[in-house]
């Protein structure tokens, strides 16, 4: 499943392609894509037909586009700029795909919504969602105050609103609203194992099995360590390590393992070259390695998932529980 990284690039990715333009038509080629949008396809497209997109927004995995409504009444205030109040969710669950086509391509196989766009010169002129295996979706959602009188996640022109379906959710480390004395204060109460806790999303959102894999390397800790034991020092590297680990994995625009996981313009991520952790059963440390030392990353089962680590600078500890 794509992680922060892969829907950072689709939405950096959104906002030089959609932010600004109007939703001409939609078109629902399969229904189901859009079974989340609980009052069905009539509603959908209702209320995205004729609303421009004002931006891009994410949080953790959660991606959203806020949408102003050219019905909608002006402020009081001509000076004062208008507020969205809904936002098209996107979901891209195992194989969702957001693509920006021009009407001359051929339809993928999968194509399940196609958004046809204002036009704007140089760029194509349609929005298509195409997911393979239909883990994912698309429906329109209530934008509400954040809790903290935060931006609601990243985005070009942040705002104070966040999707409804995203508030549960902490914020990531990519946030620049991001509060590490908080997250340190949450992780020392959880009284779990590390990786647990940076699974959380309620804790800290947007790290996925790959991305805590690799972070727990870059920080010499192991998966296991109770969260009650970690220091500051040491609870503050495994936030720096997993912020520099998605950087890392941004800048090679994203992971990609299969055809499944693409960017707005059909082209995978190379970030799975630069493992050093997840994935890498079997073979060396490269950080041993490099010392002269001897250690073969070893996975083990976890969560019903797998754990990678190396035995030698992340040793389990003797009070692991977990």
């Amino acid at each position: 499943m794509p992680e922060l990284p892969e829907v950072e690039v689709v939405r950096r990715g959104l906002v030089n392609w959609v932010r600004g333009r109007t939703i001409h038509a939609v078109e629902v080629l399969d229904p189901r894509s859009i079974r989340r949008h609980a009052l069905g396809v009539e509603d959908f497209m209702g209320n995205l037909e004729g609303a421009t997109v004002s931006d891009v927004v994410r949080r953790g995995k959660f991606l959203w586009m806020p949408l102003l409504d050219a019905t909608a009444p002006l402020p009081d205030n001509p000076e004062e700029p208008r507020v969205p109040g809904v936002a098209l969710m996107a979901h891209l669950g195992m194989s969702g795909q957001l693509l920006m086509q021009d009407a001359g391509v051929p339809d993928e196989k999968h194509l399940k919504v196609r958004f046809r766009l204002s036009p704007r010169e140089g760029m194509p002129d349609q929005l298509r969602f195409v997911d393979q295996r239909i883990f994912g979706g698309l429906f329109v959602t209530t934008l509400i105050s954040t809790d903290d009188g935060g931006p609601g996640g990243l985005a070009e022109s942040p705002l104070p609103l966040i999707a409804e379906e995203a508030a549960h959710i902490a914020r990531d480390p990519l946030d620049p609203s991001f509060s590490f004395d908080l997250f340190y204060q949450r992780l020392r109460k959880r009284r779990t194992g590390l990786k647990r806790a940076l699974l959380d999303q309620g804790l800290v959102s947007g790290i996925g099995n790959i991305y805590a894999d690799e972070a727990l390397w870059r920080a010499k800790l192991h998966y296991a360590r109770p969260t009650d034991t970690l220091r500051r020092g040491e609870a503050q590297r495994v936030l720096d390590s997993a912020r520099e680990v998605m950087l890392d994995a941004l800048a090679a625009g994203g992971t990609s393992f299969d055809s499944l996981y693409v960017n707005v313009n059909g082209a995978s991520g190379y970030f799975d070259r630069s493992l050093n952790a997840y994935g890498r059963q079997g073979e060396p440390c490269r950080r041993c390695a490099a010392a002269g030392i001897h250690a073969i990353i070893r996975r083990e089962q976890f969560m019903n998932r797998s754990s990678h680590t190396c035995p030698v600078c992340q040793p389990r500890p003797r009070n692991g529980r977990w």
